[in-house]
């Protein structure tokens, strides 16, 4: 690909000296000001950013366009849902030809029945330049829909109430919700949680009555401690309405007979520092996953739902060090738990009575096997899907009487190009620093060698035990064909090999998450997977602050780094509690407020540990309504690393001026962006085609 002349110079931001002093300890901020989202001179610089991206990649927007075109042709563009039946209706998602947002329809007793649709988002998004369509929760008569709807991206949702028999929507809306709401057995009484204005951290639920105004609404709880969020939701037999409320360590909730919804509920085990636990029921009796008793990888334990309180909690599945208990699914017959050892999802059948108890079988080391969607209690099918790096989604329905298992629907790739057999997968083993061995998925077309001439793309997250399972992408398949090894490093801080690999990669010990994935890159050069000359690193939000930080300590080691959506001045931010969902944080990254932990952050900061030196070829990603990381974290970032890097290696810096942290809303408006990323990687490889 030949490079043309770049007439748009470089943004230079203005520097406007802000001190910021804690503990004693004073750091100088010269680009505070972009904080300020009205600000005209913020939005001048980052259109002035966007110009000067543009201009850099210019000679690449003819293939950024065919790579749109390519990765848009492998997807199916009408189609459908499997259908899933729910209280005497089968729903179904659908996507149209030529369409951007999805469909969602059901049909009365029989999928043959004439097709109702409930939403159509195409007719509803016309208006806006971004459109998500919240949670629906249908009542227990099928006769009334509760939605929500962003239309900022900022996750802030309305919501509103749609008349299923009439098609008439209430004109009634209530603002600034998670977009998740709940029906009581009576029809007509609605849970919703709302938002604090400021910090958007979901802290009251309130009930509202049908065809009363919100002003009516009764507020049932208040989450006052600012580390936790509330959510309310009915449990699968649909006897109880459950309040829940979390912080990153500790759990809490409370129980109320969805018969009864203007009764008092009832706390089910008032928190406890670091006492986490989740609820599901079944006949008279609660089942509980919980890390109760120093059950580090989780236990399930079970209670009547009379004496609740953990004193009562009796072993179902006992605590194993060597397996992380997920979740679990409750059937009318059987309970299945999703189960993870040695990084592989495992899937258990037991059946109430006993006499069974086994796994599902999976043949492989790359692959990700999870529960789907299983909303009928009384069901024998067991809905679930799987896909390996190599091999497309299926949806699977397993019957749990008969064994046999019904492979619903495959993923199509269109196009006619691909042929999983043209594909390799495995999984390697880096040796850490401190001796730990670090998993390793990737996938590669056939017969490439071991030269040290590859281009990797090596991606990661490393936070909040969020693990990143080795799942198929018809996208990266554009990267694939074009030489590209694509890794998986499942590095301390997710929750691939159990809960302790989580432990050891946060707070104090949050330095593992960035030493793994960088000494996983030096395993794949001696190795001879690839060479720095043609190391790629891709990380986003959470991943943004890998990416930050691993170029600070180990610049040398990549030619390219994307960085999404990236959380990069960890210090400042987590000192700033009017900042949306900072103090639920603490329990991850710790509370800079504490001189220890600000220490410790400041020393792995990005923003606060650029210094002048060479970088690799960065792109850094944002968008302007960013409620998890605001936008200014990124722009102050590529600012200084403007100003301080010593190089003359691309430094870009896309902002999507109308989308938040998830980007685009439209079905395939996401895939510019990801057209745009892979275009600057295969620009610095010499790929054109």
């Amino acid at each position: 690909m030949s490079e043309t002349t770049v007439t748009v110079n470089a943004p230079v931001a203005k520097k406007i000296k802000k001190s910021l002093e804690k503990h004693n300890d004073i750091r100088i901020d010269n680009y505070f000001w972009m904080n300020d989202r009205e600000d005209k001179n913020v939005i001048d610089h980052l259109n002035a950013e966007n110009s000067y991206t543009k201009s850099v990649l210019k000679h690449t927007e003819s293939f950024q366009k065919d790579l749109f075109e390519e990765m848009k042709g492998r997807i199916k563009e009408d189609d459908t849902s499997v259908p899933y039946k729910l209280n005497g209706y089968w729903y179904v998602t659908k996507f149209e030809k030529g369409k951007d947002y999805p469909i969602y329809t059901r049909r009365k007793e029989n999928i043959d029945a004439a097709e109702e649709i409930i939403f159509d988002c195409n007719e509803m998004a016309k208006e806006h330049a971004y459109f998500k369509l919240g949670g629906i929760s249908i009542s227990p008569d099928n006769k009334m829909a509760s939605f929500a709807v962003d239309t900022v991206s900022r996750r802030q949702y309305t919501l509103q109430i749609k008349d299923l028999t009439t098609g008439e929507i209430f004109s009634d809306k209530i603002e600034n919700t998670t977009g998740s709401s709940t029906w009581a057995n009576d029809n007509k009484t609605l849970f919703y949680t709302k938002k604090d204005e400021v910090t958007l951290r979901s802290d009251k639920i309130y009930k509202h009555k049908l065809y009363t105004e919100e002003e009516k609404d009764v507020l049932v709880f208040n989450e006052t401690d600012d580390t936790f969020n509330s959510f309310v939701y009915k449990t699968k037999s649909k006897k109880y309405i459950v309040i829940g409320s979390s912080s990153t360590l500790t759990s809490e909730y409370r129980i109320l007979n969805a018969d009864t919804p203007d009764g008092e509920f009832k706390i089910f085990q008032e928190r406890e520092r670091e006492l986490e636990y989740s609820i599901a029921h079944y006949k008279d009796s609660f089942y509980i996953i919980t890390n109760k008793d120093d059950a580090t990888n989780f236990k399930l334990q079970k209670t009547s739902e009379t004496n609740t309180e953990k004193e009562n909690w009796k072993d179902v599945l006992p605590h194993r060090i060597d397996v992380l208990l997920e979740d679990i699914e409750i059937f009318k017959d059987y309970l299945v738990v999703n189960e993870r050892e040695n990084g592989l999802n495992k899937i258990r059948i037991i059946s109430w009575n006993g006499e069974e108890d086994y796994h599902l079988p999976f043949d492989n080391e790359t692959y990700t096997a999870s529960l789907g969607n299983n909303p009928d209690f009384n069901s024998d099918e067991l809905r679930y899907g799987y896909n390996s790096l190599t091999t497309p989604s299926s949806i699977i329905d397993y019957n749990l009487k008969t064994k046999i298992k019904t492979t619903k629907k495959e993923q199509e790739v269109l196009g006619g190009k691909f042929n999983k057999d043209n594909y390799e997968s495995k999984r390697l083993w880096a040796t850490a620093r401190d001796g730990v061995k670090v998993p390793i998925s990737l996938v590669y077309k056939k017969g490439i060698e071991l030269n040290g001439k590859n281009p990797v793309l090596q991606y990661s997250y490393g936070s909040y035990g969020s693990t990143i399972d080795p799942y198929f992408s018809t996208i990266r398949l554009s990267l694939l064909d074009r030489g590209f090894i694509y890794v998986i490093a499942h590095i301390r801080g997710g929750e691939y090999l159990g809960r302790e690999w989580y432990e050891n990669g946060k707070l104090l010990t949050k330095m593992n998450t960035f030493t793994d994935f960088i000494d996983c890159s030096k395993f794949l050069i001696q190795e001879k997977y690839t060479s720095p000359e043609h190391l790629y690193a891709m990380g986003g939000s959470a991943g943004g602050l890998l990416m930050g930080t691993i170029i600070n300590l180990n610049p040398e080691l990549y030619n390219g780094v994307i960085a999404a959506v990236p959380f990069v001045d960890v210090v400042t931010t987590m000192l700033d509690d009017t900042i949306p969902l900072t103090t639920g944080e603490y329990d991850e990254w710790g509370n800079p407020n504490d001189k220890k932990y600000y220490d410790y952050m400041k020393s792995y900061s990005p923003y606060d540990n650029v210094t002048p030196e060479n970088y690799p070829n960065l792109l850094v990603t944002t968008g302007l309504h960013d409620s998890q990381v605001q936008y200014f974290e990124p722009a102050k970032w590529v600012a200084k690393l403007r100003e301080l890097k010593t190089d003359t290696n691309k430094l870009l810096f896309h902002i999507d001026m109308e989308a938040g942290h998830g980007g685009a809303s439209g079905r395939f408006e996401s895939l510019k962006e990801v057209a745009l990323e892979y275009a600057f990687l295969l620009d610095l490889e010499g790929v054109d085609c």
